[in-house]
């Protein structure tokens, strides 16, 4: 935060090139390259709505009985790169390790491309705080 008499300003500071952006006081974390808060926001929309994520990943992608967490630093399938992330929401999991049912390509849904980017900005967001 920059201070300045009787107004403050949250600072954006430049790495890189990238910003490095703060989500709910979490500490600041760089984003993936092609990656915008605006898609993380966005994302979030479609994970809770037409992509409907959360009915096998949880709210925030916490987890339930029917798929892992999506909103710490274990991945069963990939690396948690973003770039992983998009491809894994494309293709689905066909042979789960921890959970009992495969992922369908884009989870079943009907999402459009710009969506799957969105989605995947979102949860690559929760375990990258």
């Amino acid at each position: 935060m920059i201070r300045n008499r009787s107004w403050i300003l949250p600072a954006v500071v430049l790495l890189g090139g990238l910003p490095l952006v703060a989500a709910g006081g979490d500490a600041p974390q760089t984003l993936p390259q092609g990656v915008t808060q605006a898609m993380i926001t966005s994302g979030q929309a479609v994970f809770d709505g037409p992509g409907a994520c959360y009915t096998c990943h949880g709210k925030g992608g916490a987890g339930s009985g029917l798929a892992p967490a999506l909103n710490d630093a274990k991945w069963l399938h990939s690396d948690g790169s973003y770039t992983a992330i998009v491809n894994q929401v494309k293709t689905g999991v066909q042979k789960p390790k921890e959970s009992m049912i495969p992922m369908l390509p884009k989870g079943g849904s009907q999402i459009t491309d710009a969506q799957i980017n969105e989605v995947a900005a979102y949860v690559w967001s929760l375990s990258h705080k």
